[in-house]
């Protein structure tokens, strides 16, 4: 069976190739699915598309060019192996396959998950996101009542920001582009800042009674933003890093562990906030599994609990996947939630 990928060959290089699966092939635990949406993961994969990761250039690494980017898809069950016993041939499904017209999964690695009816599709693919975002709340002390700071509202900050409220946390999104200030508002997060308009420790110190936040997340990815991080948590509190650390960044970094040793400086914990510390499937021993967050996290997206509508901004052909990729790069307060259409 032929199909299209998107195909990411360069720096700044990205286009669609076509590609062939021998469904005859296909294995006991596999599945091959006929895409529908697929949806954009910014960070990852502006960090391939503009080589921002440096692996992109080693030869072995998970994303070395040329790369097909991606990992979350909504599609329909074409045929399945003999041992696949979650999904059946004809159920619309949700699964971590890249940018696509089709897809072949190994159900018994991967999460795929059979959607029931009535969810919409393009909603479905941000359970995904949800689930990364979810990470930071399980490796949390924060409780109920706690103030949490969430640095960057991009789809994994706002999901972030949303979960950490649901949880009965004062939640303050933080982001110099207002109108995703604005779009976290829309989605339930009480208190929004704008670092490049107001002092944001003074703002954060006034929105939590002058404590600062027991926990404080970093979404963007940008190892600069440590020092303010500490900066607005309070003494005992947590930094939680939900976005993958990348680029250079030179500091001194005894400010830095001062904050985590010294007592008037608040003896601050760091906590990695990595979707893959978790087990995909559910397994004894660990209370929490991939699996079983995307399951709640689906849930409350379907109850209209976790807001995504608010998030989704484009829908767009494969073949516009370049003009995508620059306006999420460059275009940030138009683009956020961008879906892809696979649909012929």
């Amino acid at each position: 069976m032929k199909g299209k990928t998107i195909r990411v060959t360069d720096r700044f290089k990205v286009g669609l190739e076509e590609f062939e699966i021998n469904e005859k092939t296909l294995g006991p635990t596999e599945a091959l699915l006929k895409t529908h949406y697929t949806l954009i993961s910014p960070g990852t994969e502006l960090a391939i598309y503009t080589a921002l990761d440096p692996d992109v250039y080693k030869a072995g690494t998970w994303c070395r060019y040329p790369f097909n980017p991606g990992y979350v898809s909504v599609g329909e069950a074409l045929k399945t192996g003999d041992a696949v016993s979650n999904v059946a041939e004809g159920d619309i499904v949700f699964t971590y396959s890249n940018h696509a017209s089709i897809a072949r999964v190994n159900v018994s690695e991967t999460i795929c998950v059979k959607l029931p009816p009535e969810v919409d599709e393009k909603e479905a693919l941000f359970t995904r996101m949800a689930t990364i975002a979810m990470t930071a709340l399980r490796v949390s002390n924060g409780e109920l009542g706690d103030n949490t700071a969430v640095l960057g509202l991009g789809l994994v900050g706002n999901m972030a920001a949303q979960i950490f409220t649901l949880a009965g946390m004062n939640a303050i999104g933080i982001d110099i582009i207002d109108e995703r200030l604005k779009i976290a508002k829309k989605c339930g997060v009480k208190h929004v800042v704008n670092p490049s308009k107001e002092n944001l420790r003074e703002k954060v110190l006034e929105l939590t009674g002058g404590e600062g936040c027991e926990v404080t997340v970093e979404a963007i990815g940008n190892p600069s933003t440590i020092e303010t991080c500490c900066q607005i948590t309070k003494r005992l509190g947590e930094i939680i890093l939900l976005g993958s650390p990348r680029g250079i960044y030179n500091t001194n970094l005894t400010g830095i562990l001062s904050y985590v040793h010294l007592w008037p400086r608040g003896c601050l914990t760091f906590k990695g906030a990595h979707e893959w510390r978790y087990p995909v499937h559910p397994k004894e021993g660990s209370k929490h599994s991939i699996e079983r967050n995307t399951r709640i996290a689906l849930h409350l997206i379907m109850e209209g609990k976790l807001k995504v509508k608010e998030l989704l901004t484009h829908v767009i052909q494969p073949e516009a996947i370049k003009e995508a990729y620059e306006g999420l790069l460059n275009k940030k307060s138009e683009y956020l939630g961008v879906v892809i259409n696979w649909n012929r």
